[in-house]
């Protein structure tokens, strides 16, 4: 049997390729896929080829179905639906790193749980206390899950920051009181009202140089920056002055910084609806479709937010 998924070439280009696939080993299944979310990884490494160190894997924000069960595997059965795989319409993963996902009417470009588990991630590292105020600094889709879950706390004031009106206003649809356009508004006087509000977390979603630095300047003295966001890339700058004399905690919230294992909470989270990826998924599209989906995001698609590859 023969598998169709991808792989990225040294110039950023994506080949369709084939695959022969055995039946499930010991400990593993085998899944035929249903979607897989498009990470900003795969973006990146779209765009850059092989200067992204390191390229982004086939797809890793899959959901599949259960078709075969390899020997000494008792967790799972043929049908289930689960959380697991790539861009491949059917492989083997090891039993042990999937997670199965309730019965539920949601179609599978909502159940993409991986990146919602490194949200999970990201708010258990805001270390919230009631009456908390937090800004999250990027309201694309990984700012617009950590809102959606923060959203959920008693915080004093939660508010968003982006460059992008349209992702503002979405965070405002979903609930968000206190939305900010730095490409509109003056960003010295935006700094100095943030700066006395007092801001114990400042969760920087962005994966840029400047939401670093607008993190920097306006969480309180004392107070928590999350970092989040990837910058990706070999360097970024901090000003050790403004770092020493705020005397803040800068955190990575990267998803190997997990507190916890956080695939359960993240599927948990989507089953009750507190996480909701219906109004985040802005694009869906075959796997043979993919290459020029990904042409329509690097060109600069406005209203994209999030990215879904179709694979039944």
């Amino acid at each position: 049997m023969n598998n169709k998924t991808i792989r990225y070439l040294d110039d950023g280009s994506i080949e369709l390729i084939e695959k022969e696939v055995t039946d499930p080993g010991s400990g593993e299944i085998q899944i035929e896929s249903g979607a897989c979310g498009i990470c900003s990884w795969d973006i990146v490494t779209a765009k850059l080829g092989n200067q992204m160190h390191p390229m982004a894997p086939p797809g890793h924000e899959g959901v599949g179905y259960v078709t075969k069960i390899g020997p000494d595997v008792t967790r799972f059965k043929e049908g289930d639906r689960v959380a697991g795989g790539g861009f491949a319409n059917i492989r083997n993963l090891s039993s042990e790193r999937v997670h199965k996902i309730p019965e539920s009417d949601l179609p599978d470009e909502y159940w993409i749980v991986e990146p919602v588990s490194c949200a999970v991630t990201g708010i258990d590292h805001c270390n919230i206390q009631p009456g908390n105020r937090i800004a999250v600094i990027g309201c694309g889709f990984m700012g617009l899950l950590i809102l959606q879950g923060l959203l959920h706390h008693p915080l004093d004031n939660l508010i968003a920051i982006d460059i992008v009106q349209s992702r503002l206003d979405l965070a405002k649809k979903l609930g968000v009181g206190e939305v900010y356009n730095t490409a509109e508004v003056d960003v010295q006087d935006l700094t100095q009202e943030l700066k006395s509000r007092d801001l114990d977390v400042v969760v920087d979603t962005s994966g840029s140089q400047p939401g670093l630095d607008l993190a920097t300047d306006i969480v309180k003295r004392g107070g928590r920056i999350n970092l989040f966001g990837w910058i990706k890339g070999q360097t970024a700058t901090f000003d050790p002055t403004k770092w020493h004399l705020g005397g803040f905690t800068v955190v990575n919230s990267a998803p190997a910084s997990k507190l916890r294992e956080t695939f359960g909470p993240a599927i948990r989270l989507i089953h009750k609806g507190i996480i909701d990826l219906n109004p985040l998924v802005t694009h869906t599209a075959p796997l043979e479709d993919y290459p020029a989906l990904m042409k329509q995001i690097l060109d600069g698609d406005q209203s994209y937010i999030k990215g879904v590859v179709t694979l039944k």
